[in-house]
């Protein structure tokens, strides 16, 4: 009974006319950041944060979590249609979201990423709602060696994310991890790999290093293709909306995405971007048709784009129950509360139950508001495919360039952003794919904490990481999944041995 009267309360704090419209603006503009490349909803909710200064706590918040879950939504219009991603999560949807759009299927794609939101979305919701302090509670038993064994299983996953050689994925693996040390270290406060530039002693970020790895990179390949009088989206757009076969083969995706974004969301570290990544990865080893995966397979949208919504409702649940923020935008909003004098954390829930059951409670109207808000807009999103591409790539630049600088009006950004644009544009001439490397960059600085801390913690023993129970089962989970990659590698080897001697 308990449930149900916080559950009223929170209704019944959304539903005020001034909540709605705080809910409303945050879903419209999230989507509209999600849409346009290079912004982000970081970019976004720091450009809007004296804007909140105004409002209620409760509305504050409603706002910036609108602005946070709408732009995932969004994010993966322009992955689908353009191969950028407009939000850091929408990474994994342009592997196969953009090929379908190529073979006239950018309404079916745009579709199932809508309703797949919206489910995940709904799940991640009530997930929140029923099992938010046991969940905080399993949170808290994640250590350091958890944390490094995590990151060890992220990084086999690599292995599954590559359509091509498995050897050119891994050596972009260590690329990722080798950009993600650049800067400061975080122990001694030494500079590494930054080559005396002071504007990498606090690294690479990740807005410009993806804008350019997608964005700009596309952006060369098109131009060249363009000058060789290929025209790329001559295919008429038809099937807005998904139909059976595509509900078919997107419905356990989608529920597996939930299940996995909403977990991962949890974790310090983890968020929608691994979310999204694992849940192709999960996809693409669970298929009858792997070989599809990066040709256009309705699955690799369906799951990817499910993860990194229910991963955005996952996030709250370490920052509502225990103060801890998991990522960056969560600790936007845990500086956002406290400025308001409000302090989120196990007294959150007792101390301003308005606060945490109306943000709660408003996640579930928002995910309503962005499928209204989605599906009639998708024919219009689809018409940008028409647009010549003279006049969409300047567009693109622009959109690009902006978003790189507003992120920390730098504008050394804006040269990262080129450098690893032509970076990109050669690794796609060369088949070596980008997917790998980001995520070995997302991983790579969290599987170094997390190892020294732990060594630090034992006394140097790595006897650490097998005799804590989570650390080890994510070890052995990691032992299994390489083991799994070698074995078909080694059969081939053996059965093409007596070829060569005949």
């Amino acid at each position: 009974m308990e449930i149900i009267q916080n559950i009223m309360l929170g209704f019944s704090v959304t539903l005020e006319p001034t909540n709605l419209l705080y809910c409303f603006f945050g879903c419209f503009v999230g989507t509209l950041i999600g849409v346009l490349p290079g912004i982000g909803p970081l970019g976004a909710m720091s450009i809007l944060m004296p804007l909140g200064f105004k409002l209620t706590p409760v509305g504050a918040v409603i706002m910036y979590a609108g602005i946070y879950y709408g732009s995932l939504y969004g994010g993966s219009t322009t992955s689908i249609l353009v191969n950028i991603p407009g939000e850091a999560a929408s990474v994994v949807t342009c592997l196969d979201g953009y090929q379908m759009a190529r073979q006239g299927r950018a309404g079916a794609a745009l579709g199932i990423s809508a309703f797949g939101s919206f489910i995940a979305g709904t799940i991640g919701v009530i997930g929140l709602m029923l099992v938010a302090p046991p969940l905080a509670q399993l949170a808290l038993k994640f250590g350091p060696p958890e944390y490094f064994s995590l990151a060890c299983l992220g990084l086999t996953l690599l292995v599954y994310l590559t359509s091509g050689s498995v050897l050119r994925a891994l050596m972009m693996a260590a690329f990722g991890v080798i950009l993600g040390c650049i800067g400061q270290d975080p122990t001694s406060g030494a500079s590494r790999f930054s080559f005396g530039i002071t504007a990498l002693l606090d690294g690479i970020g990740l807005a410009p290093l993806v804008m350019g790895l997608f964005g700009i990179s596309e952006v060369f390949l098109n131009i060249e293709r363009t000058f060789a009088k290929t025209q790329l989206y001559e295919r008429k757009i038809k099937g807005l909306l998904p139909n059976r076969e595509d509900w078919a083969n997107s419905i356990m995706p989608i529920l597996r995405g939930s299940g996995v974004g909403f977990f991962l969301g949890i974790l310090p570290g983890g968020g929608s971007i691994i979310s999204s990544f694992a849940s192709y990865a999960i996809e693409k080893k669970l298929s009858k048709h792997p070989g599809q995966f990066g040709k256009g397979a309705i699955e690799g949208v369906a799951g990817p784009e499910s993860a990194n919504n229910a991963g955005s409702q996952g996030a709250f649940v370490p920052l509502l129950t225990l103060g801890m923020p998991p990522n960056a935008i969560m600790a936007l909003l845990l500086g956002a509360l406290m400025i308001h004098g409000v302090t989120p954390g196990p007294t959150l829930m007792f101390k301003h139950p308005d606060i945490f059951w109306g943000v709660i409670c408003s996640m579930y109207v928002g995910n309503a508001m962005l499928l209204v808000l989605n599906l009639p807009l998708i024919g219009m999103w689809v018409q940008v495919l028409k647009i010549p591409y003279k006049v969409l790539f300047p567009m693109i630049l622009f959109f690009c360039i902006v978003g790189a600088y507003t992120i920390s009006n730098n504008p050394a950004d804006v040269y990262v952003m080129t450098a690893f644009g032509v970076i990109g544009y050669l690794m796609k001439k060369f088949g070596y794919e980008p997917a790998p490397l980001i995520l070995a960059y997302v991983l790579g600085p969290i599987l170094e904490n997390a190892l020294r801390q732990s060594l630090l913690a034992s006394d140097g023993s790595f006897l650490v990481f097998v005799t804590r129970p989570i650390s080890a089962t994510c070890l052995s989970l990691t032992l299994a999944m390489m083991v799994s990659s070698i074995i078909p590698s080694l059969g081939k080897l053996r059965h093409a041995i007596p070829k060569e001697e005949n």
